[in-house]
């Protein structure tokens, strides 16, 4: 079990992906910063899927980016890839966003 959450184009292909196992904290991270606590189901995801709005993934971006600015630079590893997978789902999620209406995020 864990989170395992995609983001998809409008062409239905991958263009972002996010793993946390059931107990990594740092899942409800994503989920908080995308307002997508719903789909937050404990132990993974709850297997739906919803669309963004490019306003809702910069807004993310900034809530992360708020987040993380006075982040402690001697985190652990696990945090510190934790939180540049985090980073890489938005940015990848922006790019696609910015070309296309919205993007589609599953949440497994």
């Amino acid at each position: 079990m864990g989170h395992g959450i995609s983001g998809y184009n409008k062409a239905g292909e991958e263009i972002a992906y996010a793993r946390f196992s059931m107990g990594n904290y740092n899942a409800t991270i994503l989920y908080s910063l995308l307002d997508a606590n719903d789909y937050y189901a404990g132990v993974s995801g709850s297997g739906d899927s919803t669309s963004f709005t490019i306003q809702q993934i910069e807004k993310a971006l900034s809530d992360y980016k708020q987040l993380y600015s006075n982040s402690d630079s001697a985190l652990s590893d696990s945090k510190n890839w934790d939180q540049k997978q985090i980073r890489s789902f938005l940015l990848n999620c922006l790019a696609t966003v910015q070309k296309e209406e919205n993007v589609s995020v599953f949440f497994g």
